[in-house]
């Protein structure tokens, strides 16, 4: 089956809720993502169709580090979402790449996910602790980084700051 992986359009956001609804089960990633392409700049929405179909969707929005040598930019990932009649079919790991892609081509120096520990490593994730940094939604192993240019995370400590979005939509 191929899968093509390309920017979201208008056109795409009612698949792309039914995405996110189907895949997690409740509405909030949904609104999540609909409430941020309304208001984070930068952002990386990207869609993985198949004959013309949309069946995964990743989004990407600027997050704050706060300490060490004061704030910094990044963006996080947060949602990625699979139809769930096509997941474990690789499609997530193309948005996850594509889209870390996409972040780098933006010139972003780190890009943050709070997710599965044992998912996200295989593209080049580490638990943000190693860097004495924390997520207001939680750190431990879950809440991982990546450095998408040399020396992102040289002097990067303290507290990531999510769009207050995602407080909003429950996520």
């Amino acid at each position: 089956m191929a899968i093509r992986v390309r920017e979201e359009r208008a056109a795409d956001h009612a698949a792309v809720a039914r995405i996110h609804e189907d895949a997690f089960g409740r509405p909030n990633e949904a609104r999540l993502v609909a409430a941020l392409r309304r208001v984070a700049s930068p952002q990386i929405s990207l869609v993985a169709e198949h004959d013309g179909s949309p069946l995964g969707h990743v989004f990407f929005s600027p997050v704050t580090v706060s300490g060490g040598r004061g704030a910094r930019r990044a963006i996080a990932l947060a949602p990625v979402g699979v139809l769930p009649e096509r997941q474990n079919q690789g499609i997530g790991s193309q948005l996850i790449r594509a889209g870390l892609e996409a972040c780098r081509a933006l010139g972003e120096p780190l890009v943050f996910v709070l997710g599965h520990a044992a998912y996200y490593p295989r593209f080049g994730f580490e638990p943000a602790s190693r860097y004495g940094i924390s997520s207001e939604y939680g750190s431990g192993p879950s809440f991982m980084v990546q450095e998408l240019e040399p020396g992102g995370l040289a002097g990067c400590t303290g507290l990531v700051r999510y769009h207050p979005e995602f407080a909003k939509a429950g996520s």
